[in-house]
């Protein structure tokens, strides 16, 4: 069994190969490998499982992971860490093929090496919803993960109808999966410690609310409907359906006047398979 990486080691890697954490990345690396493994544990990762890491950073999750998971694969945008990562895992005595590092950003990967079954991931804060929603449309083999996200964030991706967070995220991540909220990460673990506070969110997918065309019909009157969140149905979508919003939203059974943030995804796609741009 290998060990995993604790606080002075992570900042003496850090030096040597001059990565300096960035807020422009996102970077806030773990530090403390208890939590890294709290995360683990949440996500349910077994034996079987080909993890998909995205932003691994210097290594911490990526070795709790190795710990349980069969293999990981690690998206790594920064060429630095991406090239230092498997150094690491071969010095804390895990076996060095179960690590497969791709160099690119994560938000224009297309394609993995290995099909993933399940995605744990300390998110980039900046992007990480973006990052998020698509990982669950480009790669249907993953059945489940947790990401750890900026609070605000994940209360976002949690949220139901009507409550003050809820909005484009939370609906769109429904389309395929169904997200709770699994706990808070402590400002300490990080290093540097970031000024917001930090949580996870696990998701289990289901199949998908409908084809690839109705998902982009749909996606496209949830952003109109919460562009202007404080409008009503009939007003938000106007001119994404050019003036004839109203009757079409009463022939979809919605009410003109109700707002965005009250509807559910089935909502939003009975509007989107009524109107036609």
């Amino acid at each position: 069994m290998g060990t995993l990486l604790g606080a002075a080691e992570i900042r003496e890697i850090a030096a040597r190969i001059g990565v300096n954490p960035t807020k422009k990345l996102g970077q806030n690396f773990v530090v403390d490998a208890n939590t890294c493994r709290r995360i683990v544990k949440i996500a349910d990762v077994n034996s079987d499982d080909v993890a998909l890491e995205i932003g691994p950073g210097l290594g911490s999750l990526t070795l709790a992971l190795l710990e349980v998971a069969k293999s990981v694969v690690a998206v790594e945008i920064d060429s630095r860490l991406a090239a230092e990562l498997p150094i690491t895992v071969a010095n804390h005595g895990f076996e060095a093929e179960r690590l497969i590092v791709k160099n690119e950003d994560a938000l224009t990967t297309h394609e993995l090496p290995l099909p993933p079954t399940i995605l744990v991931a300390n998110l980039p804060y900046n992007i990480s919803v973006p990052v998020l929603l698509h990982f669950l449309e480009k790669f249907p083999t993953i059945r489940s993960g947790v990401v750890m996200v900026q609070s605000e964030v994940a209360d976002r991706l949690v949220a139901t109808p009507g409550s003050k967070n809820y909005g484009s995220p939370s609906v769109k991540a429904t389309w395929w999966a169904d997200l709770t909220g699994a706990g808070n990460v402590a400002r300490q673990v990080f290093w540097p410690i970031p000024n917001v506070d930090s949580s996870l969110v696990r998701f289990v997918r289901h199949p998908a609310a409908g084809e690839e065309s109705e998902r982009a019909l749909t996606f496209s009157v949830i952003d109109a409907a919460f562009a202007q969140r404080r409008k009503m149905l009939r007003s938000a979508l106007s001119q994404l359906f050019s003036g004839a919003a109203e009757s079409s939203i009463a022939k979809a059974g919605i009410d003109p006047t109700a707002r965005g943030e009250t509807l559910l995804l089935r909502d939003f796609m009975a509007i989107a398979n009524t109107l036609e741009p």
